[in-house]
Parts: structure tokens; sequence; C-alpha cells
């Protein structure tokens, strides 16, 4: 065999070999036949005709993508700084190599537009303490755009929110202040409890007849033990009333037997 022959024979056993693609399980191919699409290889070993036949390899698998930190201000104007994950997969090769030009960068390049402005339109308060609603959003809009695009948003996540120092120290003092009027409040509550229990507890001894009665019993008890010389004699409310009005009518008595006295006396000095 010449020269030349061996060298047509290599030839053409290499474009044997450029025609067999391996399509991998996790992977679909997007094929073309001068220039026009033909169909999307599944996985396995697929045929690819050089010069006439091309095509286009596309990973199915999920892809999480670092997207840049983003600088916005939110709606009452405090600068911050936001840094994201995007989750994502192809749902349709055949869309995603048609309808767009390198799919991954478009998508982000919405994902970062669109998480500045969802946080444009949001409070701090409201973009602190509702990072996954506001994640979710941000999903479903980059979502709902990349469907013509045969991509499937999984997921977003706001991995950092980074302030100012300045807004940092301001933050810490509302949360101070906010602590300290919730002490305020806790104790407030709980004084008024124990007033309104105090008052309840009245009631019930003013109501109840012989209550009064034993918890001054209890009180005695409780003051008998201790180690004092103080001799405690409990006197019945109504025998200082009874004393109390004996005192009266001797008050009231005192004048007339006074009169009754002086009388006969005057009397006695009397000339016949």
């Amino acid at each position: 065999m010449s020269l030349a022959s061996r060298k047509a024979l290599i030839r053409g056993l290499v474009l044997v070999l450029r025609t067999f693609k391996v399509v991998k399980e996790y992977e679909r191919g997007v094929k073309f036949m001068l220039g026009k699409f033909v169909a999307v290889l599944e996985p396995g070993l697929r045929t690819v005709i050089p010069f006439i036949q091309s095509w286009e390899r596309v990973d199915m698998r999920v892809k999480a993508v670092d997207l840049p930190r983003q600088e916005s201000i939110t709606r009452d104007n405090v600068t911050v700084e936001v840094d994201a994950v995007i989750y994502y997969r192809v749902r349709d090769a055949k869309k995603a190599i048609l309808e767009v030009e390198e799919y991954s960068y478009a998508v982000e390049q919405l994902a970062q537009t669109t998480m500045r402005n969802i946080v444009g339109e949001v409070d701090l308060d409201a973009l602190l303490a509702e990072r996954e609603r506001i994640s979710r959003q941000i999903r479903e809009i980059i979502d709902e755009a990349t469907d013509p695009w045969g991509i499937e948003v999984q997921s977003v996540e706001l991995k950092d929110i980074i302030l100012a120092e300045n807004m940092k120290r301001v933050i810490a003092r509302q949360a101070e202040a906010e602590r300290e009027r919730r002490a305020v409040t806790i104790q407030a509550e709980g004084e008024l409890e124990a007033a309104q229990n105090m008052a309840d507890a009245a009631n019930t001894l003013n109501d109840e007849e012989g209550a009064l009665h034993l918890r001054t019993l209890q009180t005695l008890n409780s003051l008998s033990s201790d180690d004092s010389n103080t001799v405690i004699f409990a006197v019945p409310a109504e025998a200082l009333r009874a004393l109390e009005g004996i005192g009266a009518d001797d008050g009231a008595a005192s004048p007339d037997d006074a009169s009754s006295v002086s009388a006969p006396a005057s009397s006695v000095g009397a000339p016949e």
C-alpha cells in the first residue's frame, strides 16, 4: 500500500471516529444539519456526520451560581450590599440553545438586576427580617422570565446583607431601646396583675364570714415564730367597737351628773 493510500485510510478512520458522539446520562445534545435544528440527542452513543451536521452539548444538572455582591438602596434610603446564590437547571435543552445566547450568562445578569430591584422596593427592617419571603419573590420573578429559555430556577438564597458601620450602630441602639421597652412593659403588667390579685383577695376577705379572722390568726402565728420580746394581743373588732360605745356613753352622762351634785351646794348657802 502506497503512502497516499495509507493517508487516505487514516483520514477515513478519523472521520468515522468523529461521527460517533457519546452523550452522558446528565447531558442532552442539540443536533443541527446545515445550520437547521434536527433533534435532541438522548444519552448514549450518537452519530453526527462531520462537515454536514453539528451539535451542542447541554448539561442538565442543577447549577449553583454565586452572584457578585450587589449594592442597592432600600425603600427607606439605606445603602446595603447583598450577596446571594441562585440554583437553576436546564429544563428544555432545545430552548436553552435556540432561544437565548449563553443562557448561563443571561440567567446570572437577570438575577443581579432582579435582586437589586426587589431590595429597592422593601424597607431595611423587612429585608433583615423577611429574607425567605424576599428570596422566594426573587426566585418567582427570575423563573417566570427564564421560562421561555427552557430554564427552571429552583432556589434563590440571600447569603449576606452588609450594612455600613454607622447603620450597624443605629440598629444596635434601636435593639437596646426595644429590649428596655419590653422590660418596662413586662414589669408594668406584673405590677398590674399583683394589684388586681390583692384587690381580689381583699374583696374575698370582706365577703366571706370568718375569713378575716382566719387571716388574722395566720398573721399572728407567723409573727409569734420570730425571736422577739414583743407580746401581741388579738382584740376582736367587735370588742373595740363596744369599748368605743361605752366611752361615748360615759362622756355624754358626765355633764348631767355634775349639775346634780352642784345644785344642793347652792341651796345650802342660801339665807332663810
